[in-house]
């Protein structure tokens, strides 16, 4: 059977801080990680887990080693060509949901569609799709102050998928909720994965939420010790 080409793939992936004293916050990182796979990374406070989603999306650069996202080596690109990339390919979903409070839902989720120059009635078409999804056709109109604190995130996660990417990276997006509203959010993000056939990677303490992935990515100091 041939190998599927994984849509992630880090070679000995290192990043380093220097303040005084060398930190390797990721400590030569391999892994793969397949095109629709639902993916937890768990592990201690300072164990890299930040480093490696930061890595992934594109918003740091490792001190060596290789990252390939959808087969390109982004340890190449420029600035810009990384950008690029960053906004065709991800999406992310935050602890804080960190919406726009003076707009609505509705326009909270178009915002980054406009950005990227959809025209007003395509994004608003997207945006309304979304938000039906995550079950707030009703709340389409309320602002983020006249929600729950599971309603932002779930506009958090519409706004995420608006640009449809191949790959979604939540940085402990349950963390700010009590534990009911942290299970729906975590069921739904399940939902999509498998609906819309997108990666998702998922940082999270919560090692109920974590066992519910297809794979776990253990860190320990920097290292990937685990992932099965």
């Amino acid at each position: 059977m041939t190998e599927k080409t994984p849509i992630i793939e880090l070679r000995n992936l290192t990043k380093i801080y220097q303040d005084g004293v060398e930190f390797r916050a990721l400590d030569d990182a391999c892994l793969r990680i397949e095109k629709g796979e639902f993916v937890s990374i768990v592990g201690p406070s300072g164990s890299g887990k930040s480093t490696l989603m930061h890595l992934i999306g594109l918003l740091d650069t490792p001190s060596s080693g290789t990252l390939l996202i959808d087969e390109q080596d982004v340890t190449e690109m420029s600035d810009k060509e990384r950008s690029e990339m960053r906004n065709r390919m991800l999406g992310f979903i935050f602890q804080y949901h960190h919406l726009l409070p003076d707009f609505t839902a509705l326009e909270n989720v178009m915002m980054p569609l406009l950005i990227a120059g959809t025209g007003k009635k395509e994004a608003k078409e997207v945006a309304e799709k979304l938000l039906t999804e995550v079950g707030l056709k009703d709340r389409m109109d309320h602002k983020p102050g006249e929600l729950s604190g599971g309603q932002n995130q779930r506009v958090a996660v519409a706004r995420a998928l608006s640009g449809s990417p191949a790959i979604v990276l939540g940085d402990e997006p349950t963390g700010n909720l009590d534990t009911k509203t942290g299970d729906m959010i975590y069921e739904l993000l399940r939902k999509l994965n498998r609906e819309h056939d997108q990666t998702f990677i998922v940082v999270t303490h919560n090692e109920d939420l974590a066992g519910k992935a297809d794979r776990i990515i253990r860190l320990v100091d920097g290292k990937i010790i685990s992932s099965a």
